[in-house]
């Protein structure tokens, strides 16, 4: 059963939402587009086996040539609208999917992480039966050494990574001898994301309170600035 997701702006700026399908599954019907303030975009017909990724580009301009080129401050794909399976740089908060993912293909799987990181504020998704959100501004107190500033931009920042981003440490990232539940295991760092943003995950194995189910054929809201 397709599903239909619909993209909400309620930030000041212009928003531009990226999509990256994962491996193996249908794809969605774009990779990425532009949401003014205040905008509303729909995609209808996304496949019912759909699984990827959504996150937010944000502080973006365009140039002339070549066609197509965006270069964002935070969550670039590469210096285009589509991003045609690239992902997003670090720090980018992300929109996971897995939809018809249960057993029986009875339930949607979905959740906001923060493993990448955090780019903007707040960010929130879900189907009408349950939604979740990252309600706090995490740039706004990120620690110096996770935080990301945009050039020429009066060091205001942009974007706060994760210690995995920014360290690429094993006891991080949950890789290596860290790479089970039971060794690895929350770090100051991301107990700092996990106090902001409850609901979202804050490290790999973040998954009691941070993976959320919808049942199979739901409609999907994404919103910037919920």
């Amino acid at each position: 059963m397709a599903a239909t997701f619909t993209f909400i702006n309620k930030c000041r700026e212009p928003i531009y939402p990226g999509v990256q399908t994962n491996p193996g599954k249908p794809g969605f019907p774009t990779t990425g587009f532009q949401l003014k303030p205040g905008g509303r975009a729909q995609y209808r017909g996304v496949p019912g086996t759909w699984a990827g990724r959504i996150w937010p580009r944000h502080r973006c301009s365009t140039g002339a040539s070549p066609a197509g080129a965006l270069s964002c401050a935070s969550g670039d794909c590469g210096g285009r609208l589509e991003c045609n399976g690239a992902g997003g740089q670090v720090p980018s908060t992300l929109a996971e999917f897995t939809l018809g993912g249960g057993a029986g293909g009875g339930k949607d799987f979905f959740d906001i992480s923060n493993v990448d990181g955090f780019n903007i504020v707040p960010h929130g998704a879900g189907c009408r039966a349950r939604a979740v959100t990252c309600a706090a501004d995490i740039n706004a107190a990120c620690p110096r050494e996770l935080a990301v500033t945009a050039a020429g931009g009066g060091g205001r920042t942009v974007g706060c990574k994760s210690a995995c981003a920014a360290f690429n440490a094993d006891e991080y990232c949950c890789r290596g001898r860290y790479g089970s539940p039971g060794e690895c295991k929350p770090s100051r760092y991301s107990l700092y994301f996990k106090r902001k943003c409850p609901q979202a995950y804050s490290y790999a194995f973040d998954d009691g309170s941070s993976t959320f189910t919808c049942a199979a054929g739901a409609d999907y809201d994404v919103v910037f600035c919920p």
